[in-house]
């Protein structure tokens, strides 16, 4: 049986929706990452993220990105699964999911007012391509604070080592 998940958009429509959210004077959100198996840490950074803005905007790695950043045996579950855990939740207003390495045409053709990430990473660990596209349309970058002790890596490797995966 297939669901339906209304909050994943392709980007041209994901673009039309932020162009409405800005018209109604509303500040947007965007986050980005592979969100293989969803857990504790990934909930309080994308809940910290949406009380950033009005609005939040989750871009997810295609599988084939996946795969090229953490390699063939990821991810665990597909796009659409990964999509679909993150449009249930409340604070998650749309997902889009991009196949390129950088999230850069995303960020130029959405426009955020906010980009942010995890505390784990720095303005330094962001990529210079993505940084310059986030000056380029004025986002201001925040990091939330970071949930030590979840990793979707550590996780499967436990799995694995339990024999579970």
């Amino acid at each position: 049986m297939k669901t339906e998940n209304p909050k994943l958009l392709n980007l041209s429509a994901a673009v039309a929706a932020r162009e409405a959210l800005r018209a109604a004077g509303k500040r947007v959100v965007l986050t980005n990452g592979v969100f293989d198996l969803l857990h504790e840490g990934h909930l309080h950074s994308l809940k910290a993220a949406r009380a950033l803005g009005d609005a939040l905007i989750v871009a997810i790695n295609s599988d084939a990105s996946v795969k090229a950043i953490k390699g063939p045996t990821r991810p665990i579950q597909s796009e659409t699964e990964r999509a679909r855990a993150l449009g249930e939740l409340a604070f998650v207003d749309q997902v889009v999911i991009f196949g390129t390495p950088r999230l850069t045409a995303e960020i130029r053709a959405l426009q955020p007012d906010i980009y942010c990430k995890s505390g784990d990473y720095t303005p330094d660990k962001l990529n210079p391509e993505e940084r310059q596209a986030l000056q380029e349309v004025g986002a201001e970058i925040s990091f939330v604070p970071f949930l030590a002790g979840f990793s979707t890596t550590a996780r499967i490797a436990q799995m694995k080592a339990e024999g579970k995966l």
